[in-house]
């Protein structure tokens, strides 16, 4: 694609995620507009993972759409292509199931999603460990959130090795949430 064909897919995406999760915020103590969570997933990827992919970046702001509003695959797949499609739906987890095993799935799913898929998952876990440290849900107790940043843990260590900054980031953003969480606990 040219640089102004993926500029338009960009703010198109850009587009039909803040529409689709307009009436949503984060989980957080200050009411942030959900929207907020995608741009930054795909903020992080442009800048500190060097991405220029123009169908990733897409991908990370769309990550969420199927999952958590009333887009289907076959929506994006209409506005957007197959490959972002794709990329979508391995971030995406499986309502079907339950908590517990959306949880595991993603365990064990992460090791083996496309190297796009990878990137997104990395940022989005960057993004939400991050919100732990700075504006944690206000009705999570100590413990889930400790139980929060365990789970992204595993998570990550089938997502590394693919982009060493990323890498470095979530360990950083891990470090400064579980600071939060032991000053939280006062100790």
């Amino acid at each position: 694609m040219n640089e102004q064909k993926d500029m338009q897919l960009l703010f198109r995406a850009l587009k039909f995620a803040s529409i689709k999760h307009t009436k949503q915020r984060r989980k957080g103590s200050s009411d942030i507009p959900y929207i907020n969570h995608p741009i930054e997933v795909a903020t992080i990827l442009s800048t500190v993972g060097s991405v220029q992919d123009a169908s990733t970046l897409a991908a990370a702001i769309l990550h969420d759409t199927v999952e958590d509003t009333d887009t289907t695959p076959e929506e994006i797949e209409n506005e957007f292509g197959s490959d972002i499609r794709k990329i979508v739906m391995e971030c995406t987890d499986d309502k079907t199931l339950g908590k517990q095993d959306r949880k595991r799935a993603q365990i064990e799913t992460a090791p083996h999603k496309s190297g796009q898929a990878k990137l997104v998952k990395m940022a989005d876990k960057i993004s939400n460990v991050s919100a732990m440290a700075s504006l944690p849900p206000s009705d999570w107790s100590l413990d889930r959130r400790g139980e929060y940043l365990d789970w992204t843990e595993k998570v990550v260590h089938g997502l590394r090795g693919h982009c060493n900054a990323l890498d470095e980031l979530y360990d950083e953003s891990l470090n400064k949430a579980r600071e939060r969480l032991k000053a939280d606990r006062g100790q």
